[in-house]
């Protein structure tokens, strides 16, 4: 167990913003989608319980009975009616349980992109999202519904007698649960957008008649059938919750100028000099213990440029350094000869001929002297 602590440590150390390639990429995204669809078969199994030992199909089916009394049958038109709207309730089920796996699975993939500060406003927005949505669903149920279904009954009964199947029921009232559920995701949405930096509350409140034509579309495609009153009951929240949005904007947007801020100020100036780089150019030699000079001189290495000479010192940025010892002065730099060699030098003394330089005048070659 300390050893798999240790690797951990270890991989986390050498890796903290967990980057990988590509490919491993794909891989932790299909393994993320494979357990959200594990999640998603085990909440429709859960589901199917529910239905079944909770009675949720008769829950549905109370806003009609209050309606049109307590034995008010829904019928079906064909045989497998029943069963498949059966499955669809626990599908649905299913897919609300699981949501919170399917959204953590999301979050686990994208986690190690986000910064810190915005993985602190996200993780809030979540379990507030649960929350609006049950209250999303809660005012579908007891306000919503109720009306809606007194608009349809009272809609041309002088011509019509209301008797509605069991599918056409069910899914106007699953949809409509649904739906407020999820418009009421709007603030959450605003939210995430702004502590990712994508939505200021200068730019939504300049778009707010925008929004409330885009709100007015959407509440009509949302609301079933051509039920006017429900697409009210759906703009009037939805309206107020984007000028909720708007505040809960403008707070994130004070969050992050003060963490800038706060980073600015904790961070050097930007003509400031680093600290191994800022001895003057005039001050003397430094001292052994200073880590800068130890940091230089401590490594040796057979590189590339030094061959294994243990007498060049290479600095920690990979660039050789001439030996301390023996490094000739000023004056002695200047005595060299235009080819580079030092004066006093055993190579001096190689003939002139040999060095590509015609023999001086008077002066006597190798073969004539031996001669």
């Amino acid at each position: 167990m300390k050893i798999l602590e240790k690797g951990f440590l270890l991989r986390k150390a050498l890796n903290p913003k967990a980057e990988m390639p590509f490919l491993e990429h794909l891989e932790e995204l299909r393994w993320r989608v494979l357990w959200s669809l594990l999640a998603v078969v085990v909440g429709s199994v859960a589901g199917l319980a529910m239905v079944y030992y909770w009675d949720v199909l008769a829950l549905l089916i109370r806003p009609g009975e209050e309606l049109f009394g307590d034995q008010w049958r829904l019928i079906y038109l064909a045989p497998t009616d029943a069963f498949f709207i059966f499955l669809k309730v626990s599908l649905t089920i299913g897919v609300v349980l699981a949501s919170p796996i399917v959204i953590y699975q999301l979050w686990s993939f994208l986690s190690p992109a986000l910064e810190k500060h915005e993985k602190r406003a996200i993780v809030p927005a979540l379990y507030m999202g649960l929350v609006l949505f049950a209250a999303g669903v809660a005012m579908a149920y007891f306000i919503a519904l109720p009306i809606s279904l007194r608009f349809l009954v009272g809609f041309l009964t002088e011509f019509m007698e209301a008797s509605w199947t069991a599918t056409g029921y069910m899914g106007f009232v699953v949809k409509l649960l649904l739906a407020f559920g999820v418009v009421f995701e709007l603030p959450v949405v605003v939210l995430i957008l702004s502590a990712l930096g994508l939505v200021t509350p200068t730019f939504l409140k300049r778009k707010r008649r925008h929004a409330i034509v885009i709100i007015t579309i959407l509440a009509s495609l949302l609301s079933p059938g051509d039920v006017v009153m429900v697409t009210i009951l759906m703009m009037v929240p939805l309206i107020l919750l984007y000028e909720i949005s708007i505040l809960i904007s403008a707070v994130m947007w004070r969050r992050r100028e003060s963490h800038r801020a706060s980073i600015e100020a904790s961070s050097p100036p930007g003509g400031a000099v680093a600290e191994r780089d800022s001895r003057a150019p005039g001050a003397g030699p430094a001292s052994p213990g200073d880590p800068g000079e130890r940091r230089t001189d401590e490594t040796v290495s057979a590189s590339p440029y030094t061959h294994g000479d243990p007498a060049v010192r290479v600095s920690a940025e990979g660039t050789p350094s001439a030996p301390k010892e023996g490094k000739p002065s000023g004056t002695e730099a200047s005595k060299r000869d235009p080819q580079g060699l030092p004066g006093d030098s055993p190579l001096t003394e190689v003939p002139r001929q040999q060095r590509g330089q015609p023999p001086a005048q008077g002066g006597l070659t190798e073969g004539e002297e031996d001669g």
